[in-house]
């Protein structure tokens, strides 16, 4: 839900682009941009009727907001979203890397045609939406990534595969922060822990052994998320850049 009644919009005037936007953390951290004042654009893949409502509601709180079909496992669909993006709203203020799919097994068994794809989604479909991204970046932009904590702490087997790609993401963002520092840029990681999305509901299968682990007794909600990346994506988060957050709940601490 956007909150109309938001009146400290620090992100006016600022448009920030969010991958695999229509649902889950990735629409909560659109509708939290949005009330803060950003134009918004998503992308989604299979889920358009997701993505219009996401629309539907920054529109409805007087927000601005698009949703551009683009596969993240497809880098020409990916690239084309950046640009149409750019297009319609002037420029790229902000990127948040969201997108992203798990694939699990024990690695011996990992097809290798699942392998590729979430290579292709995870790190190839992430680098190609920065480097567009930064075609239509001013100075003084944001780019946040959405990791994992499972790069800090597994927790449960046969994720190796999907860790290997949020380490991936982790080790690029630190890469970035030289290469874009000079220009103002603050490249930075979210890290969510056990968080109640569809995927990953709270009262799904592995919560009965994730959620005792968790220091604050309960899953994550997607606005926890948002908030984190609301910061970093602010002007209070101008001296933040190479942080990795933690939001957690203290599962990992």
């Amino acid at each position: 839900m956007v909150h109309a009644e938001r009146t400290h919009t620090p992100l006016t005037g600022k448009v920030a682009f969010i991958t695999g936007g229509s649902r889950g953390i990735g629409a909560a951290i659109a509708k939290r941009l949005a009330a803060d004042g950003a134009s918004v654009a998503i992308t989604y893949n299979a889920s358009a009727d997701n993505a219009q409502d996401v629309v539907r509601a920054i529109e409805d709180a007087q927000g601005r907001a698009v949703a551009i079909k683009a596969d993240a496992g497809d880098h020409e669909a990916v690239r084309s979203a950046v640009i149409q993006a750019a297009g319609k709203f002037g420029s790229i203020d902000i990127l948040v890397n969201n997108a992203g799919i798990g694939i699990h097994g024990a690695p011996e068994d990992i097809d290798f045609a699942d392998y590729q794809r979430i290579i292709a989604v995870n790190i190839t479909g992430m680098f190609v939406a920065t480097q567009e991204a930064l075609r239509h970046m001013p100075k003084g932009g944001r780019i946040v990534q959405i990791g994992s904590t499972m790069t800090r702490y597994a927790g449960i087997s046969t994720a190796s595969l999907y860790t290997l790609t949020k380490g991936a993401i982790t080790g690029f963002a630190r890469g970035l922060v030289r290469d874009l520092g000079p220009r103002g840029i603050t490249v930075n990681t979210v890290h969510p822990g056990p968080t109640d999305t569809d995927l990953n509901p709270a009262d799904g299968p592995i919560a009965k052994f994730v959620k005792p682990q968790i220091a604050v007794q309960r899953y994550g909600h997607v606005e926890d998320i948002a908030d984190a990346v609301a910061y970093l994506a602010g002007p209070r988060a101008s001296f933040v850049t190479g942080a990795e957050l933690v939001v957690d709940g203290g599962f990992t601490a």
